[in-house]
């Protein structure tokens, strides 16, 4: 059955999908938490519905597009109301640091104690990946496309207009590869130095976007010749015509984790969904329905994912060793909060 719930903070909820279990374990129950709209949905059918059968518990849902602040009033008032969130890794992290964020028990959850060290910390799981990618107009690059970002930053021999994110977090990684530095070899930030190197390129740069679907217009109607973008976003307007592609190569790997609030209210049953919600096959299901990687990289050891979907994928082994992996516990920091807000003063000048 479905049902609704508010909890009044003012946002958009999604009708919670009510999922019952068997009569022993009708009382179990957790709030999950994500952003909304395809995604959520995507990950309903996939993994939010396969586990809330197999444990026999309910699953109701909420959705909203940041998460953060409504964290930091529940956990604040003492008394919170969601259980476990999908939100950016960065969240779970400085959430954790300010005690808003419950610390994880690995033992219990032996599906992401099998994950890769880097795919998980002690407040946070990986739950999907996406990147950030250098994509470009086909019609502009018919071959000889641009292929790292030190192509992107070489406005003569890859001539056109472009666009960045108005965001640090990818952005100041891009600009250091353009310097050469190695994927693998980007952290601790050199913040200076990427700031440096994005002043090279943005008298070059004809819109710095802000919402994903924007960037995914600006390669669409051909207002840029090339970008950086989100794969999924690529992937879409790819699919409906639009001649467009891009490039794994020096892709940024980011991810949205699992973590669970401060006092959840059903803190033992959270737990349990964790381990569930990154079971390799239900994380195998996720991209069948939507253009994301799966954040447990046994995903593609089973047989759900086919060789040619799995080619397409971000966190694909192959494309992952491609790219720079996201370094969430570096944003969280004191230095990465800093280069937060001297994004600001970037842009004013």
């Amino acid at each position: 059955m479905t049902m609704k719930r508010n909890l009044g903070y003012g946002y958009a909820v999604l009708g919670a999908i009510v999922l019952s279990g068997t009569a022993a374990n009708a009382a179990e129950q957790i709030t999950f938490v994500s952003q909304g709209g395809a995604y959520q949905q995507a990950q309903t059918v996939a993994i939010l519905d396969p586990s809330a059968k197999k444990l026999g518990i309910t699953i109701n849902q909420d959705s909203i597009p940041d998460a953060w602040p409504a964290i930091k009033t529940q956990v604040g008032s003492g008394k919170p109301i969601w259980d476990v969130v999908d939100t950016p890794t960065g969240y779970c992290l400085r959430g954790g640091e300010q005690g808003l964020i419950e610390k994880l028990d690995f033992s219990k959850i032996p599906n992401a104690a099998a994950m890769p060290e880097a795919y998980r910390s002690p407040y946070s799981i990986s739950y999907e990946f996406y990147s950030s990618v250098l994509a470009y107009s086909q019609k502009t690059f018919p071959k000889d496309a641009p292929n790292s970002w030190i192509d992107f930053w070489d406005v003569k021999k890859f001539p056109g207009r472009r666009a960045l994110r108005n965001h640090p977090i990818a952005t100041l990684e891009a600009a250091l590869m353009a310097d050469g530095v190695a994927p693998d070899k980007l952290y601790p930030l050199d913040v200076d130095r990427a700031f440096k190197k994005l002043d090279e390129i943005k008298p070059h740069i004809t819109v710095w976007w802000t919402s994903g679907a924007q960037s995914a217009q600006l390669l669409n109607d051909g207002e840029v010749d090339m970008e950086m973008a989100w794969n999924g976003r690529v992937s879409a307007v790819a699919k409906e015509g639009a001649k467009v592609a891009f490039t794994y190569n020096q892709g940024i790997l980011q991810s949205t984790s699992l973590c669970i609030l401060k006092g959840a209210p059903n803190l033992q049953t959270a737990v349990k969904f964790l381990n569930e919600a990154v079971d390799p096959v239900h994380q195998a299901n996720l991209p069948l329905h939507i253009d994301y990687g799966p954040g447990n990289p046994k995903a593609f050891e089973t047989n759900v994912i086919k060789p040619e979907r799995a080619a397409q994928l971000p966190s694909e082994p192959s494309n992952a060793a491609k790219q720079a992996l996201m370094s969430y516990a570096w944003w969280s920091s004191p230095a990465g909060e800093a280069a937060e807000k001297r994004w600001a003063s970037f842009m004013q000048k």
